[in-house]
């Protein structure tokens, strides 16, 4: 405990100099929980082999309070792994040492800052140690602000509702938020009963007392069918007297007259001290058997709903993607991932209606190599953005299918009808967006999404719509299909989903009026055949695009991306998409009313030419 006191004070040091150096960050949330650190990594609890990073057997650290990054990467340089030249590139552009964790910094399992999102990525790691049976356990650092997120109870619930006891949290209660105090202070007692009563395990401690924190780590790693949270009673700005519980300090670096002055009262100091962690026994792989799959069998011109294609594709696809995992919000039997889960139960897990706790634990089960398909309706992935936000940040493959989009959905009315999802997984860095129209295409693109990369996101619809596509057919992401098409097209309609089919009921109606128009099938959003649609527009006299979406972020504002880079060529793009308040109905009265049923593409089109 000496050593580890030792190095305790060698953590203050690196947080304390690194953050006057960087001339911000956030020192006193870093000295908080020094020693709640210090004993995790050098008293043996925290096994994890510096030199091989990528064993699976690893545990993980998770710094849900990542505003305390100076106390991440000085944790880290006290176990060797990072040098004190390095530390003061704190927050300077071009070092992997940034603001907030990110992976930029090799140890970092995944971004941190937008609190409360933590825990529920420990949630999936434990969640995959259990399911792959693997020894590691998971350790993820709290602040007391951040239990006052939602998204932090769901955690908490879904942590007890699958037993986790390998995922062990860690709640700094420094009492003193960005502003002043926190909710609850240093109410310990108030937390112990509230996540007590969530099923976990609880354990309150003086978070500056290595012997207690030692004894409650053990205890913690010897439960064996609850999640355990230790709660520790801490001092914002722990070791040096002019910050210990003073307000106005959060996020403020210390000037170099007042670091000499704080270095002064940590005394004795051996800087070249380092702590050890202990290895975990050695994994190096963990192999599954692939297996071909087969072609989808549909019959063209069948009527079958895309959601339900999607539930058909998982399992299909499963023998050549053995590490998927599947889960959903409470919905798998409107979602139809319900087939998954028939097939391989071990493999699904029901995250009930938490869809911010099931994006974040699918983001920690795609970090230790497991392949999520998370589903829902479309509309409540909007409730988790920040944490689909964070999942894109963290540089992982998730395959996200939102069911039940656009006012097509009919008679559930407005507060089911996904209608801001396309703009929303536009928006997302890296992010591939797609959007089939029958049941072959969305087979064949839940199969490329698996082997893709980065987040996925599959726009699947309510209602039953005609197989239009032969079961070979190929969907490339990034790529359209040109259904309909001749030489005298005079306007080309782009669509996509629903609207394709009412796009080539206006085909036909327009053909019988001598009018010929060309009908692109846009299955890939992001990205978007560019290509196809500069084709289109040097070929015919005006493009409409129609989608059952609103318009802000749509399918017209990303083909008028690719016109954008079409220099020399004036043509005219009508946007028909949803712009009226929706309201129950029948899908077609809907369609009619938001003006992007056949009826209002023939009525475009003849405005147009």
């Amino acid at each position: 405990m000496e050593k580890v006191d030792q190095l305790a004070k060698l953590i203050r040091y690196f947080s304390l100099i690194s953050t006057t150096q960087a001339g911000s960050g956030h020192p006193t949330s870093s000295l908080s929980g020094a020693d709640l650190m210090a004993v995790l990594f050098f008293n043996g609890y925290f096994k994890f082999d510096i030199k091989n990073p990528d064993n699976l057997n690893n545990d993980r650290l998770i710094f849900s309070k990542g505003h305390a990054s100076p106390l991440f990467y000085s944790l880290w340089a006290a176990a060797g792994a990072v040098t004190e030249e390095e530390l003061l590139t704190l927050r300077k552009f071009g070092s992997k040492l940034e603001g907030h964790p990110t992976r930029e910094f090799e140890f970092t399992e995944v971004p941190t800052g937008s609190l409360g999102q933590g825990l529920s990525v420990g949630v999936g790691m434990a969640l995959s140690a259990k399911l792959n049976k693997i020894g590691y356990n998971t350790f993820v650092l709290l602040g007391d602000s951040e239990m006052a997120e939602g998204s932090v109870w769901e955690a908490l619930e879904i942590g007890s509702h699958y037993k986790l006891n390998n995922l062990i949290g860690v709640l700094d209660v420094n009492r003193l938020g960005q502003r002043g105090e926190t909710m609850l202070g240093w109410d310990v007692n108030t937390y112990q009963e509230r996540i007590s009563s969530f099923g976990w395990e609880t354990i309150i401690v003086d978070g500056h007392n290595l012997e207690e924190i030692s004894s409650a780590y053990k205890t913690a790693l010897g439960s064996t069918a609850k999640p355990t949270m230790v709660i520790a009673k801490t001092i914002k700005g722990k070791g040096i007297s002019f910050l210990e519980n003073k307000d106005g300090w959060h996020g403020k670096a210390l000037s170099k007259e007042e670091l000499e002055k704080a270095l002064s009262e940590l005394g004795t100091l051996d800087k070249n001290i380092r702590g050890e962690l202990t290895k975990p026994p050695a994994l190096s792989s963990n192999k599954h058997e692939v297996s071909s799959i087969e072609q989808p069998k549909y019959e063209k011109g069948s009527a079958v709903a895309t959601r339900k294609a999607y539930g058909n594709a998982l399992n299909r696809i499963f023998p050549a993607h053995p590490t998927m995992v599947v889960l959903d919000a409470e919905v798998s039997n409107s979602t139809y991932s319900e087939y998954f889960k028939k097939e391989h139960e071990d493999r699904f897990f029901e995250m009930f209606i938490a869809e911010q706790n099931m994006v974040s634990a699918a983001c920690g089960m795609a970090r230790r190599g497991d392949l999520p398909f998370v589903s829902t309706f479309a509309t409540f992935f909007t409730r988790a953005f920040d944490q689909l936000r964070m999942t894109s940040y963290a540089k992982v493959h998730v395959v996200f299918c939102g069911s039940h989009a656009g006012v097509s959905i009919g008679e559930d009315g407005t507060s089911q009808m996904g209608l801001e999802d396309i703009a929303l997984f536009r928006s997302l860095l890296g992010s591939t967006v797609l959007y089939p129209s029958d049941a072959v295409s969305t087979e064949k693109l839940v199969e490329e999404a698996a082997k893709s990369s980065s987040i996925i996101y599959i726009r699947t619809t309510r209602m039953d719509t005609p197989v239009l596509y032969d079961n070979s057919e190929e969907f490339k992401i990034g790529g359209s299909k040109t259904l309909k098409e001749s030489l005298h097209d005079v306007v080309t309609i782009v669509a996509a989903g629903i609207t394709l089919h009412e796009a080539l009921k206006a085909y036909e109606e327009l053909k019988k009026d001598g009018i010929s128009v060309r009908v692109i099938d846009l299955y890939s959003i992001k990205p978007i055949d560019v290509e196809a649609i500069k084709k289109a527009a040097t070929e015919t006299k005006g493009i409409i695009t129609v989608e059952d979406s609103y318009h802000e972020g749509g399918i017209g504002e990303a083909v008028l991306y690719c016109l954008d880079q079409l220099s020399g060529v004036k043509v005219p793009v009508e946007i028909l998409a949803v712009r009226k308040m929706p309201r129950s109905g029948k899908p077609a009265e809907l369609l009619d009313y938001e003006e992007i049923s056949s009826t209002a593409i023939i009525k475009k089109v003849k405005e147009l030419i």
